[in-house]
C-alpha cells in the first residue's frame, strides 16, 4: 500500500519481514524511484535472530538510507535487536530509534518528494508487542496522520 502527497516522498507500507521479502520490496521501490530509497524496519523479538544481520545487509546494500527501529520486540531489548541488525550492515544507519512512530516520522519528514520510503515488517498490523504490553501502532495510520492524506492506491511491493 502506498501514500503520496505533492510535497511528500512516496511511502510504501509493506509486511516484508523476511530477508527475501525485504529484498523484493526494496528492488520494487528502486524500480519506481527517481530519488533515493529509504528503508525503515526492525526484526521481531523472539523470532529467528539469525536473519537479523542478513536483513541489515540487504537494507544497507539496496537502500540509500536505513532507519532501524522496533518491530514487535516482545521480551527482547529493542536496542539489542537493532544492534544485531546493524552487525550485518555495510554502512551505518542514518538513525536508530526504538520508538517506531518516531522512526517513521523522521524518515517521512526527512525524505525528499522524489524519494521512496519503505516501511517494512508490520504491513497491516495495528499493534506493537512490547513485553507484556500490546500497544496500538499502525504504520498506515502513522503515515496518514503525518501526511494528512488517505491511501492513494494499493501497490504490493513484495
Amino acid at each position: 500500500e502506498w501514500f503520496k502527497t505533492q510535497e511528500s516522498a512516496t511511502v510504501v507500507v509493506d509486511y516484508a519481514h523476511t530477508p527475501d521479502a525485504l529484498e523484493k520490496a526494496l528492488i520494487a521501490c528502486r524500480s519506481h524511484c527517481t530519488g533515493e530509497v529509504w528503508s525503515v524496519f526492525g526484526c521481531g523479538g523472539e523470532r529467528d535472530p539469525g536473519k537479523r544481520p542478513l536483513m541489515g545487509h540487504i537494507a544497507s546494500e539496496l537502500s540509500d538510507h536505513v532507519v532501524l527501529t522496533s518491530d514487535n520486540p516482545r521480551f527482547e531489548s529493542p536496542l539489542q535487536i537493532i544492534g544485531e541488525i546493524r552487525s550485518g550492515m555495510t554502512k551505518n544507519p542514518i538513525l536508530e530509534e526504538a520508538d517506531r512512530a518516531k522512526a517513521i516520522q523522521f524518515a517521512v519528514k526527512t525524505a525528499a518528494p522524489e524519494d521512496y520510503v519503505l516501511l517494512a515488517g508490520k504491513g497491516h498490523e495495528s499493534e506493537q508487542l512490547i513485553g507484556h504490553l500490546t500497544e496500538p501502532l499502525s504504520d498506515r495510520l502513522e503515515v496518514t496522520r503525518l501526511l494528512g492524506c488517505k491511501g492513494q492506491g494499493a501497490q504490493h511491493a513484495s
